[in-house]
C-alpha cells in the first residue's frame, strides 16, 4: 500500500503544479525497474490510480481537514500530497485506518524520514476526531463540495436550487455505459448475452446499456466483434440528433476518439469524413473503425482552418464536438477542477464560435450543423450559439425533442455525464 500511496502523492503533486492527471499517471504506470518507483504489480496499478484519482476528486475537502491538522504550513510538496493522499483513504475508502496509516508513516520516511513522527500524529489526531474535523471543513463550500469557489459561484449562479446535485454529481465514480451496435445485435439480445454471463445491466436509452459495475472491456462479451462500444450515455444523443439519412455527405469535426462518428456509421450509411487535429488521437478513430468493421475516410486537420483540408464539396450534416472545459465530465477527469482557472471558460468560449464560423461555410444549404460541448457553463453554450445566430442571418437553431434535455443541457447524474446540444439549420 505504501508504494501505491508515494506513487499517488507524486501523481497529486504534479498535477498541482499544472500537468494533465492522465499523462502523469500514464508516466508513473509506466516506471521500470531502477527509477525512484519500482515496477508495480497490477494491484499496485489499480491503487495508484484510485488514490490519484479519489485525492484530486475530493482535493478541496482534504485540503482543508489537513490545515486543520498542521500547527503550522508543510513547505515539503511531496509530503503534503502523500497526507493528502492518506485523509482520502480514511475518508473515503474501506482501507483499515491502522494500514493506512503504517504504510503512509513508511512511505513517508522513505522520502523524508524526519516526517515520520509528523506523520503519525497527524493521521491519529484525524482519526480522533474526524466528525468535528470534516463539519469544521464543511463550513467552506469548498470544504463541503470539492470545487474551487469560482466553479462553484458558476454553478450557483445558473442552476440555483439544482446547483448541489450538479456538484455532487461530479464527485461520483463515473458510471460505465455500453452502445449496443444495432447493425450487429439488438439491445435485448445483447442485455441476454450479458445476463448469460452473470453481468448486472440495464437498458437507460435506444442503444445505451448501463453496467452495475464496470469491467475491463476484455470481460464484455462480442467487444472485440464489434458489438458494443463503451460510450456514456449522454454522448449518444449526437447520432440521433445530427438525424443523419443513408448517402449523406457528413462531417465529424472533431472526432477522436471516434465514439460518435462510429455512430453515426452505425445508425445510416454514411459518406463520413472523420476529422481531427491532433494524429495521434486520429489513430484512435482508426482502431474504433476496424473493431467495428465501419469505413469513413480519415483527415488529420484542424476544424478552425478548414482552408487547409476542405476539398470544396459541401456537407449534409457536421458534427462539431468543440473544446471546451470539460465541467460536465469532471467525475472522469477530476483535475480539470483544479487546472482550469476563471478565464479560461471565456478563453473556450471564443475558441468555440471561431470554429463554429468556419464549419457554416461547409454546410449546404437546408443541412444541419450539431454543435457539441461536455460544458455546463452557459458561456460556453447557448451564449455561444447566440453570438453566432447574431452573426449569421442564414442560421437557425432548431428544437430538441429527445428526453432529459433542459434547452439542450444535459446534467451530469447517475446515469450519464454534463453535455450540450444545440442544432443548428442553415436557411434554403
Amino acid at each position: 500500500m505504501d508504494i501505491a500511496q508515494r506513487g499517488a502523492s507524486q501523481v497529486v503533486c504534479q498535477v498541482l503544479a499544472g500537468r494533465n492527471l492522465s499523462q502523469t499517471l500514464s508516466a508513473a504506470l509506466q516506471t521500470k525497474p531502477g527509477q525512484i518507483m519500482p515496477e508495480l504489480t497490477p494491484q499496485q496499478r489499480g491503487a495508484l490510480q484510485d488514490l490519484s484519482y479519489g485525492t484530486l476528486r475530493f482535493y478541496g475537502q482534504l485540503v482543508r481537514v489537513l490545515d486543520q491538522l498542521l500547527h503550522k504550513p508543510v513547505q515539503d510538496s511531496q509530503l503534503r500530497c502523500l497526507l493528502l493522499v492518506a485523509l482520502y483513504q480514511l475518508l473515503h475508502t474501506k482501507a483499515a485506518p491502522h494500514a493506512v496509516v503504517d504504510h503512509a508513516v513508511r512511505a513517508v520516511r522513505k522520502c523524508n524520514a524526519a516526517a515520520g513522527g509528523l506523520t503519525n500524529a497527524v493521521l491519529r489526531n484525524f482519526l480522533r476526531n474526524r466528525e468535528a474535523l470534516v463539519a469544521a471543513a464543511a463550513t467552506s463550500e469548498e470544504g463541503r463540495y470539492a470545487y474551487p469557489q469560482w466553479w462553484i459561484a458558476s454553478v450557483q449562479a445558473q442552476y440555483g436550487r439544482h446547483s448541489e446535485a450538479i456538484l455532487l454529481a461530479g464527485n461520483q465514480h463515473p458510471p460505465m455505459t455500453l452502445r449496443v451496435n444495432c447493425r450487429c445485435i439488438s439491445t435485448t439480445d445483447y442485455l441476454a448475452l450479458l445476463a448469460q454471463q452473470g453481468i448486472q445491466a440495464s437498458l437507460i436509452e435506444p442503444d445505451a446499456v448501463l453496467l452495475k459495475y464496470p469491467l475491463p472491456v476484455n470481460k464484455l462479451p462480442g467487444f472485440f466483434d464489434g458489438l458494443v462500444s463503451v460510450q456514456d450515455a449522454g454522448a449518444q444523443y449526437a447520432a440521433r440528433l445530427l438525424d443523419v439519412q443513408d448517402g449523406m455527405r457528413v462531417l465529424d469535426a472533431c472526432a477522436a476518439p471516434g465514439g460518435k462518428s462510429t455512430h453515426l456509421l452505425e445508425l445510416a450509411q454514411l459518406d463520413l469524413l472523420a476529422l481531427d487535429k491532433n494524429s495521434q488521437r486520429l489513430e484512435l478513430v482508426r482502431e474504433n473503425l476496424q473493431r467495428l468493421q465501419l469505413h469513413a475516410q480519415l483527415q488529420n486537420g484542424d476544424a478552425a482552418q478548414p482552408d487547409s483540408w476542405w476539398d470544396g464539396k459541401p456537407f449534409h450534416r457536421i458534427l462539431a464536438d468543440v473544446p471546451c472545459s470539460a465541467s460536465g465530465v469532471v467525475r472522469r477527469h477530476p483535475d480539470i477542477k483544479w487546472l482550469r482557472r476563471p478565464g479560461d471558460i471565456n478563453g473556450f468560449a471564443q475558441q468555440q464560435l471561431h470554429i463554429l464560423c468556419s464549419l457554416w461555410r461547409l454546410l449546404e444549404r437546408d443541412g444541419k450543423l450539431l454543435y457539441i460541448t461536455c460544458s455546463i457553463f452557459a458561456r460556453e453554450n447557448q451564449q455561444v450559439i447566440n453570438e453566432f445566430l447574431n452573426q449569421h442571418d442564414d442560421g437557425k437553431q432548431l428544437p430538441l425533442s429527445m428526453p432529459n434535455l433542459n434547452e439542450g443541457q444535459i446534467f451530469p447524474n447517475d446515469q450519464q455525464d454534463g453535455f450540450f446540444y444545440a442544432l443548428l439549420q442553415k436557411h434554403a
